[in-house]
């Protein structure tokens, strides 16, 4: 059977009584088209069912319409859920996304995928790879900086190069304080694994927090954990037989604080009189965990939004000589959703607090 011719932007010029040219001004949303004129050739795409040709608007418009993003760890809840946000807002903006993801969050041997979306003509790149150990230490050995506008998602600010990224330190803080205006000075922290920016953002917020409120800090006040809930149990174990007097733990992420909220019911420690828990990412599990925690909510996918938003404007400006794009870092503030975890010391119950 043979398939069924596709329809032209000459079809439609022929049905709408205009010309070729006109059809094309109003695919391309031009302005010297006559509104009424704008109506009917619509009304007729879409009654003709006509798809665009991408590959030929990208000769036309000379751009791929394409994002390269690389990726990594996206069993992880943190980069899937900015990878979701990124989907949608680059389908709003009409770019297509090329996907590579890293075989490890360390990697730092990039070249070869960097290469590979370059080959593709891709019009630029988002980097929602997460800062681990050494792995920006690529940036670096770029001769004449990056061949293409990009845009890196949770990394630490850096001349030259854009960034978006959760203020990680904020939601420390927020945390930490939280629980002192709580009445609780005894406040532990279980940390992510300390070789992510954003672990070390959160410990920094939590320790700055305690140590503004006059409330010493000590090593022993604080235990790594690697995310997982699993991660989350030992720590919480090694925290309390070292700072048995802890009556309040800020956590790293709501997965370990699941594991916490566990240990503290298997051995018959009430929370929050006897030990207030706080999280971090807002997970909609949360509000279902025993008790309900409270906990930072970072919004993922505006991240992933931005992120695209930052890009399509960089991209934008390289094709317009008149407009400078100066490379910046964008940082989201977090919110402190309050729950039951964390208000039973002073009798509060809270909804959400002010930013």
């Amino acid at each position: 059977m043979r398939a069924p011719r596709q329809v032209t932007i000459r079809d439609i010029a022929a049905t709408a009584g205009v010309s070729h040219q006109t059809v094309s001004r109003v695919l391309n949303d031009r302005p010297d088209v006559a509104e009424e004129t704008r109506t009917r050739v619509w009304q007729i795409i879409e009654e003709l069912n006509y798809q665009p040709n991408a590959i030929a608007r990208s000769l036309i418009h000379r751009r791929s319409l394409t994002l390269g993003v690389v990726t990594a760890g996206l069993e992880l809840e943190g980069p899937s859920r900015a990878l979701s946000g990124i989907t949608k807002q680059a389908e709003e903006l009409g770019y297509t996304l090329l996907l590579k993801e890293l075989p490890d969050l360390r990697a730092n041997n990039v070249q070869r995928i960097l290469n590979s979306l370059l080959e593709r003509r891709v019009d630029g790149i988002l980097w929602a790879v997460p800062e681990v150990g050494d792995n920006r230490g690529w940036l670096e050995e770029q001769p004449g900086g990056l061949p293409v506008p990009m845009i890196f998602l949770t990394m630490q600010a850096r001349p030259g190069v854009s960034i978006v990224a959760i203020d990680n330190y904020a939601g420390g803080r927020m945390a930490t304080e939280h629980l002192l205006e709580q009445g609780y000075r005894h406040i532990g922290h279980v940390s992510g694994p300390l070789d992510w920016w954003e672990a070390r953002q959160r410990k920094a917020g939590w320790q700055d927090a305690l140590l503004a409120a006059g409330v010493s800090v000590a090593e022993w006040h604080s235990e790594e954990g690697n995310w997982s809930s699993a991660s989350g149990e030992p720590a919480i174990e090694r925290l309390l037989a070292s700072y048995p007097e802890m009556d309040a733990v800020f956590v790293g992420n709501d997965q370990m604080s699941l594991s916490v909220l566990q240990m503290a019911c298997r051995r018959g420690i009430k929370v929050p009189h006897e030990l207030a828990v706080v999280g971090f990412d807002g997970l909609p599990e949360t509000a279902h965990y025993w008790p309900p925690l409270t906990t930072v909510y970072q919004d993922l996918q505006t991240l992933g939004f931005t992120a695209v938003q930052e890009l399509v404007r960089a991209i934008e400006a390289g094709r317009d000589e008149q407009t400078v794009f100066e490379p910046q870092s964008t940082s989201l503030r977090p919110e402190l959703i309050v729950r039951e975890s964390s208000t039973g010391r002073l009798g509060l119950n809270q909804g959400h607090t002010p930013n």
